[in-house]
């Protein structure tokens, strides 16, 4: 019996799987070209290329409703689809489903009004344009800790005036808008701003040890930027419950996603080791290489588990604070150990580019940081189970 059937997966859902592979291995991956990496204008233009391609295909946007042009897949299903999409650095590019515009579709679903959801959402799923989450700031701004924010919006007659700085901006560079949290006398507070706002400028992209993240991550400025009172999210002062909302989801499918790009490494290293002979055996005699393999094995299967769990929790309508949390820590790490036991098994050409093992080790690395630390995790579920004395 395969985990997919003990899981409950459907032979429906099998079959999609096995059709998303083929797309992947046939559409993506070939168009894997390493010169794509930190080329926001060429990364764009081939993302555009595969949407098209998983439109027609009938694999697109697994994570939306079907009122809204998606596949309409449960927590749990969609674990199976982002985990084989996020095997290329392009897949979860091609069926829409990649940070930040995959979060931004859950907050303007959950809280957009009407006309900001023609005017945002229905062009974010189409695939017309791109967005970005505007939080992070430079010290002594918000990080880690959301409540130094310091960005800050201040009411004018019929709207606002926004004025900070914010940065490591996923997807900021060729954006259409942002979603912007800022502080006001109610709270932290989300607006949706447009990039050709005056009071609104990308001052640079900021080189990071990832290239395929779409739209770069981008250092914005906001001068008196001026927006009406339309550009809320939501309701005022609601801005950290409504990030939250996004943080959970977004934490899960990350796991999903590199699970699969760290599976893919491993994959490579596997048949390298079967095939590379050195002193007169294939290196996967050699019982070191075949613990790190045992190892990455344990560790995939351990990430899969966890993250299954946390989708069959939020797809009963339970809080995942705890187990997002958990299993962000676990997968991030667990992910970085995979690849890098694959780049060590491969030697120098795991360092090389001539495989994608060494991107993928790059992709990977920012995980333990991205969504939260690791270390900040560690210490806020550690504060949670002492706090509520919860049993081990």
């Amino acid at each position: 019996m395969t985990s997919e059937t003990v899981f409950g997966h459907s032979q429906a859902l099998l079959d999609m799987r096995d059709r998303l592979r083929e797309f992947v291995d046939r559409e993506a991956i070939p168009r894997e070209h390493a010169e794509l990496a930190h080329d926001v204008e060429k990364l764009d233009h081939v993302a555009r290329l595969l949407r098209e391609k998983a439109k027609a295909a009938g694999l697109y946007a697994p994570q939306l409703p079907t009122s809204h042009g998606g596949l309409g897949l449960s927590w749990k299903e969609r674990a199976v689809i982002l985990e084989e999409a996020g095997r290329s650095f392009l897949g979860p590019l091609a069926i829409n489903c990649a940070p930040p515009d995959q979060p931004n579709m859950i907050n303007l679903m959950l809280h957009g009004t009407a006309e900001q959801r023609a005017r945002y959402l229905e062009p974010l799923i189409r695939g017309d344009i791109r967005s970005c989450f505007a939080m992070t700031e430079p010290a002594p701004g918000a990080g880690s800790d959301p409540s130094m924010l310091k960005t800050t919006a201040r009411r004018k007659p019929g709207g606002w005036i926004i004025d900070g700085r914010k940065w490591f901006i996923s997807g900021a560079v060729g954006a259409a808008f942002a979603i912007v949290l800022a502080q006001t006398d109610a709270g932290a507070t989300m607006f949706i701003v447009e990039a050709g706002n005056p009071g609104y400028r990308v001052l640079r992209n900021i080189a990071s040890i990832d290239g395929f993240q779409i739209g770069g991550h981008g250092e914005i400025e906001f001068a008196g930027c001026e927006v009406n009172d339309d550009a809320v999210l939501g309701e005022i002062g609601k801005g950290f419950a409504y990030a939250q909302q996004r943080l959970e989801p977004a934490r899960i499918s990350h796991c999903m996603r590199f699970i699969g790009r760290a599976s893919r490494a491993m994959s490579i290293a596997q048949t390298y080791a079967n095939t590379r002979t050195s002193f007169g055996s294939p290196l996967a005699d050699l019982q070191q290489i075949q613990a790190m393999v045992a190892d990455s094995h344990i560790d995939l299967h351990a990430s899969r588990l966890m993250t299954w769990h946390a989708a069959a929790k939020m797809d009963a309508g339970e809080s995942v604070k705890h187990e997002s949390a958990m299993t962000k820590v676990f997968v991030s790490e667990a992910v970085c150990r995979v690849a890098d036991r694959a780049a060590q098994i491969m030697g120098a050409l795991g360092m090389s580019e001539d495989t994608p093992v060494s991107l993928i080790l790059r992709e990977l690395r920012p995980f333990r940081i991205y969504d939260g630390a690791s270390e900040l995790h560690r210490a806020t579920l550690a504060r949670r189970i002492l706090r509520e004395d919860l049993r081990p």
